[in-house]
Formats: structure tokens, C-alpha cells, sequence
């Protein structure tokens, strides 16, 4: 495992939740042999800033650039979930994990659907998509990352919601006349 590991034995991550236009949000199917599901994530490298980690990662794993997506909101803090005893693994000169401290952002997707490329890097890390309603994954999730999808999906909530009522504050009907 590469990346940052703070004092606590936690990597610091960024998590990543992609909005569509209507308010359902990105939900990645993983490579591998099971059946897992979740947000776009990853870990910092030594030196980058969180939005750094954040601009990397969703390029690496969605193929988005910065110019596909707006930042409408992060976490205040750090989040942070452990491991699963199983899952622990010990690496020689290297500090040992025990879980990730995230720092999450919701994204809007601003440009055409189209523009998300799973297979953009020469190592996907998800093989399909789909959108889903944004309380979705809380329930779908593998279940030592419940917790945190949830304190991140409830924090961001309302920036997500906010901006929907801009958007459909500034939408004109087909019988509205600006001018009049």
C-alpha cells in the first residue's frame, strides 16, 4: 500500500461522490471477482493537498478532468473507518494500516456523460457504472464502510440539495417570458 499514513496507522484518502444533473449520484462496480460497489476513492501521495489527491484519483479511476466537474462541497474534517481484521496486513519497513481517514467531496458533473471513461488508465479500477438514488450506497456498500459513506453522504447532503433549489430557482419555463 502506497501513500500517506498518519500517526494513528490511518491512510489518508480522498473520497469522491459524482452528482449527475438530477441528483442521483455515480456508483462504480470493481474490478475483480466480487461483487463490490462503491464511490471513486484514493490515497494521498507525499506532497499533494487533498484536492490534488482528489483531481488525480478521478482521472485515474473515472477519467473525469477538472473541467468535467464543479466542487460543490467537502467534509469539514477527516472521516475515518478501520479494517476489518482480515484485511490487515503487516509490510516490512513500512507503517502498519489499520484503516482510512477520508476526506470526502461532492462533485457536480458538468460535462456530458460521455466523458466518464472507466478504461481511460492502464489499470481500471472499475469495470461498469450506473447512477443511483444518493442514499443508495449507505445500504449497498461493504459493510465496514457504511459508517462512513454515511457521515459523509449526510454531511454533504445539504449542498446538494441547496444547489438543486438554485437550479431550479434560475430554470424558466417554456411559458415564462423574462422580459416581461
Amino acid at each position: 500500500m502506497t501513500g500517506i499514513i498518519d500517526d494513528k496507522g490511518f491512510r489518508l484518502n480522498v473520497g469522491i461522490i459524482i452528482a449527475g444533473e438530477d441528483g442521483r449520484v455515480f456508483w462504480g462496480r470493481r474490478v475483480g471477482n466480487r461483487d463490490a460497489w462503491q464511490f471513486p476513492q484514493g490515497g494521498m501521495m507525499p506532497g499533494e493537498t487533498p484536492e490534488e489527491t482528489l483531481f488525480r484519483e478521478l482521472e485515474e479511476e473515472v477519467g473525469l478532468r477538472p473541467e468535467h466537474v464543479e466542487i460543490v462541497a467537502s467534509t469539514e474534517g477527516w472521516l475515518t473507518y478501520r479494517l476489518p481484521r482480515r484485511f490487515l496486513r503487516r509490510p516490512r519497513n513500512r507503517p502498519h494500516c489499520i484503516g482510512q481517514r477520508q476526506k470526502w467531496f461532492l462533485l457536480r458533473l458538468t460535462a456530458e456523460e460521455a466523458a466518464i471513461d472507466l478504461f481511460a488508465s492502464d489499470s481500471p479500477e472499475f469495470k461498469a457504472w450506473r447512477w443511483v438514488n444518493y442514499w443508495y450506497p449507505i445500504r449497498k456498500v461493504v459493510h465496514f464502510k457504511r459508517g462512513v459513506y454515511a457521515r459523509a453522504l449526510r454531511e454533504l447532503a445539504p449542498a446538494l440539495k441547496g444547489e438543486r433549489e438554485e437550479q431550479e430557482k434560475n430554470r424558466i419555463s417554456p411559458g415564462d417570458n423574462p422580459n416581461a
